[in-house]
């Protein structure tokens, strides 16, 4: 393996594993410490980058281009791709709810909004009177500030799996195995969470192997946004949009019969296909260049 890949899969997977290991030891995916420690990890793919910068010594306004942190050679592009990032994966998150609803997979409740109610509860947060202008506000607030709000730790993520890792892996493996290969470490880096039952608490540690196959599809479909644009950008817009709505959309759903997030939603098999049929279309309609190697110690 050659040195900036171990270095880099060295520092994000072992302080991922520090950030979140208080997790092991105080209620795992109950504890409060939850978002915290969660939200410290996500920072950790970005100091696995700082550490190949490091041992690179490349000039900082190269490595930001080779990481993509500028625009990319076509702003325009760029520019309209963050847009579509920003409206289009709340779009596709309802697009997943209501296809789970209209196969039979999940109970919507638009008249009481009971699971929104139920939820609120549990939290010993009070029920506001107009419960259809309270979801309307959450999911709204999560569509419009959602990506702005979650950009500074999207980033910490995106910069290390999109921004380095995966032109590396495009270079070296082709295009579909660079980011397949790219959606499993990241769908494993997940791990100190997942393994706890993160996102599918029903599976329990099962979800840390059912997650690698939602990483790899939605990967799919961001790493698209990277490799298309040449900027990490409308990536981390894609994750901080993800991260916002994809919760309280669920909430829409009927207490009397809660959503298996096994099946429904973006992250449930429902949308695993429609991932899959949007990330085969972009694929072959709007291909991307494979990216050169860059020249690295070994």
């Amino acid at each position: 393996m050659k040195r900036p890949l171990l270095i880099f899969i060295v520092l994000a997977f072992g302080l991922s594993w520090a950030a979140a290991l208080p997790l092991w030891f105080a209620g795992g995916i109950g504890s409060p410490l939850l978002r915290p420690l969660a939200t410290l990890m996500m920072f950790t793919p970005s100091v696995g980058v700082l550490g190949v910068w490091a041992v690179t010594r490349t000039p900082f306004r190269e490595w930001a281009r080779q990481t993509g942190l500028t625009l990319g050679e076509r702003k325009g592009r760029t520019g309209v791709l963050i847009l579509t990032a920003w409206l289009g994966m709340p779009l596709l998150l309802l697009l997943a709810v209501g296809l789970s609803a209209a196969v039979g997979l999940f109970s919507l409740d638009l008249d009481q909004f009971s699971l929104f109610r139920a939820v609120l509860r549990a939290q010993g947060v009070g029920v506001p009177e107009s419960l259809t202008a309270a979801i309307v506000l959450q999911i709204g607030v999560g569509v419009i500030a959602g990506p702005v709000l979650n950009a500074i730790p999207a980033l910490g993520e995106e910069w290390g799996w999109r921004g380095w890792l995966l032109p590396r892996l495009v270079a070296t493996n082709g295009m579909l195995l660079g980011l397949v290969y790219t959606g499993v470490i990241w769908g494993l880096w997940h791990a100190p969470l997942t393994l706890l039952g993160y996102n599918y608490p029903r599976l329990s540690s099962w979800a840390a192997l059912f997650f690698v196959g939602f990483c790899v599809l939605f990967g799919v479909l961001i790493g698209w946004l990277r490799l298309r644009t040449g900027s990490v950008w409308p990536a981390v817009v894609a994750h901080g949009s993800l991260n916002a709505v994809a919760q309280p959309v669920l909430l829409l759903g009927d207490a009397a019969a809660p959503p298996n997030e096994v099946l429904v939603g973006l992250t449930g098999l429902v949308g695993w296909f429609l991932m899959a049929l949007l990330g085969a279309a972009l694929l072959r309609f709007y291909p991307v260049r494979v990216p050169q190697p860059v020249a690295s110690p070994s």
